[in-house]
């Protein structure tokens, strides 16, 4: 645990309460962190806050709460942390981040989430991009209130390349509301890519995490790719399914309590290893190839070159003779 962070917790002023949801706002040093792995496709992560409300029953986040101090696993979805200062530390960050160093926004919690509709820390922190020039961004959401910022992210993606990944784990609208009680229905998330698509921005889908025995298949994830695909994205990724102990201690009550039956199988599969490797691995990445090729549908963003690049002057107007 980093020395200091619950007791920041503790004094983190509340800035609202609703129902079931108390929102603090926390200082700190830093906005742009150093990605460590190194099989992942970006070189820094930005998160505007601590927690999530979408309350997905799979997250892989939710031991980020102990770092404050909370051994619970409610409280990341019922304790939201909203940074504090994000656009001026990003200033100051982006001095260390070279140009040519992928920067990718939600990683561990949704910069779209409920909180943001509030205090707009994810706009502030895409302000300070749409006045950089050359960078490489991504955004990672299930929500479809990405769309406020269509004309922000429009100016960002003239001067950068930007991609924006919407997760849509299933088109099954009663089971994307047991595995992911807050988050927008699919539908939303697919109109919100059709409107992305039609204001000209990068847009894929991370049809994430790909679970055994509930959307998995060859059929679920068919009517994804169908239905993303007909929005205009031009990618669909696949991540399958990552369970680290805290998320395995809050994954495996919800699946004794709705899906039974799948339990004792989960808990064999995952018995020794937060992932599915081998022969599942290899057949998840044969059924999606298969599935893209039949939509048109690339593997990851495709990269482009904006309007305005580093490096690259516009030339002056000369009258004509």
């Amino acid at each position: 645990m980093r020395p200091g962070l619950p007791a920041l917790a503790s004094r983190s002023p509340l800035l609202q309460a609703k129902r079931a949801v108390l929102y603090f706002e926390i200082p700190c040093r830093t906005i742009l962190n150093r990605c460590s792995h190194p099989n992942m496709p970006f070189a820094w992560t930005i998160n505007p806050y601590r927690g999530c409300e979408f309350a997905c029953k799979y997250c892989y986040a939710r031991h980020t709460h102990e770092f404050l101090g909370m051994e619970d696993g409610r409280d990341f979805e019922e304790k939201i942390y909203a940074k504090a200062r994000v656009g001026e530390l990003l200033r100051g960050d982006l001095k260390k981040a070279a140009l040519d160093e992928p920067v990718a926004i939600g990683t561990a919690t949704d910069p779209y989430q409920p909180a943001e509709r509030r205090f707009g820390r994810t706009r502030a922190v895409m302000e300070v991009f749409a006045r950089e020039k050359g960078r490489q961004v991504s955004i990672t959401t299930k929500s479809d209130l990405v769309t406020r910022d269509v004309e922000l992210l429009q100016e960002v993606a003239r001067r950068n390349i930007l991609h924006i990944n919407i997760t849509v784990t299933t088109m099954d609208e009663d089971l994307a509301r047991q595995l992911e009680p807050l988050a927008p229905r699919p539908a939303l998330r697919v109109a919100a890519i059709e409107r992305l698509a039609r204001a000209g921005l990068s847009v894929g889908v991370f049809p994430n995490p790909i679970l055994p025995l509930l959307t998995d298949s060859e059929e679920s994830l068919e009517r994804v790719a169908a239905a993303v695909a007909a929005a205009g994205a031009g990618w669909m990724g696949g991540g399958l399914l990552y369970l680290r102990p805290a998320a395995k201690g809050f994954f495996f009550p919800f699946l004794a309590e709705r899906f039974p039956h799948l339990l004792p199988q989960y808990q064999r599969r995952f018995r020794n290893h937060a992932f599915q490797r081998g022969p599942y691995e290899q057949a998840i990445r044969e059924r999606l190839a298969r599935i893209r090729a039949r939509h048109g549908l690339a593997a990851g963003p495709l990269d482009y070159r904006p309007e305005e690049w580093e490096g690259e002057e516009q030339l002056p107007l000369f009258p004509l003779e």
